[in-house]
């Protein structure tokens, strides 16, 4: 699969993906529906914000073809046998960042791509099946593209806090309390022989990070596997490998500005600081890393000013916290697989490489 178009339900009778979409309550409690619950059924959802199940449905059609929402699939990112992950740094020569950003979201491996003021001239994200394959990864695609000067590699050891729990905090306490009810199991680490990737894994999770929502039937037919087979399937993959996101245009979510944070703490407080941190609702993500800083930071602000705000909210909250540097990001040119324009609305999918995720080993 190459780049998928963002509006993939263009031609739905009333849905036009070139039409302005603003937000109001309605298509904001659809929205955070999905973010608890991002496979919730539509009767569900309908029910849950008090309109026909259809209504509902069609909101979300409208909102996904104009590219301001959507649910992607990618790999449980906590648990390094299932991928990989690495931050990387890029400095590149005067001028050339755009262009260099450009070349690597081209590529299935690199999910996450910023443009950064600071210290770095982008922030990357690698994913990989091994710690041999991201360094051959990060050798062939950042070293071998030109424009890029100097590139630093921080691998994950830990993902405590990411964008999926992230909620726009529209429902009430009754109505989230009616989703989160629907919600299967709560996740396990998958087992040893569960953390093995086959054709069929790789195929579900490429067609997932394209349409989260894609029906058992359809992904049955796009499988050529029967709806039983699919259905346990996809019920061990979402247990314990796969994670499932509902992802809203930053700008519309009322939090304009993101920053990455390079912190560092204790090793004896780290379990602590990123339990804290899971609860700042500023923090998108935190990822515990092994470098120079242990910690690596996403935040969304309202305002420039915040940046050192927060910083200084984060001191105090946390003291033994020292925060080695932070950038401002200046337009995110990819997010979870997702290519966005300069407003951050959705413009194109490149489906996750599920092949370059196989087996884990030992």
């Amino acid at each position: 699969m190459g780049v998928q178009d963002c509006a993939a339900v263009e031609g739905v009778e009333g849905v036009d993906a070139t039409e302005a979409v603003e937000l109001d309550e309605l298509d904001r409690g659809v929205v955070h529906a999905l973010q608890i619950h991002p496979r919730a059924p539509w009767t569900l959802v309908g029910e849950v914000l008090g309109v026909n199940p259809v209504t509902a449905a069609r909101r979300w059609q409208r909102l996904e073809a104009a590219g301001l929402a959507w649910v992607t699939a990618y790999p449980r990112l906590s648990d390094p046998r299932i991928v990989v992950t690495g931050i990387v740094e890029v400095d590149t020569e005067p001028g050339a960042a755009e262009d260099v950003a450009r070349a690597f979201a081209k590529d299935p491996s690199v999910p996450n791509i910023k443009l950064t003021a600071g210290g770095r001239d982008l922030v990357a994200a690698v994913q990989a099946r091994s710690l041999d394959e991201l360094a051959r990864l990060t050798a062939s695609l950042f070293r071998g593209t030109p424009g890029v000067r100097v590139t630093r590699t921080h691998v994950y050891t830990g993902a405590p806090t990411e964008g999926s729990r992230w909620r726009l905090r529209s429902l009430d306490e009754a109505q989230v309390a009616r989703v989160e009810a629907s919600v299967p199991p709560a996740s396990r680490p998958a087992p040893r022989a569960e953390a093995r990737w086959d054709d069929l894994d790789a195929r579900l999770l490429e067609l997932l990070s394209v349409d989260g929502r894609m029906s058992l039937r359809d992904l049955s037919a796009a499988t050529g596997t029967s709806l039983t087979t699919l259905r346990r399937r996809m019920q061990s993959l979402l247990a314990s490998r796969l994670s499932l996101r509902c992802d809203l245009a930053r700008p519309l979510s009322g939090w304009p500005l993101s920053a990455v944070y390079f912190a560092s703490v204790p090793g004896q407080h780290v379990e602590q600081t990123t339990r804290v941190l899971a609860g700042v609702r500023e923090v998108r993500s935190c990822a515990i890393t092994a470098g120079p800083y242990n910690l690596v930071i996403d935040v969304w602000l309202r305002d420039l000013r915040d940046v050192h705000a927060f910083e200084a909210h984060l001191s105090r909250k946390i003291p033994h916290l020292i925060v080695a540097d932070r950038s401002v990001v200046l337009r995110t040119f990819k997010h979870m697989g997702r290519l966005l324009d300069h407003d951050g609305h959705c413009i194109g999918v490149v489906p996750l490489r599920t092949s370059e995720i196989p087996a884990a080993r030992g």
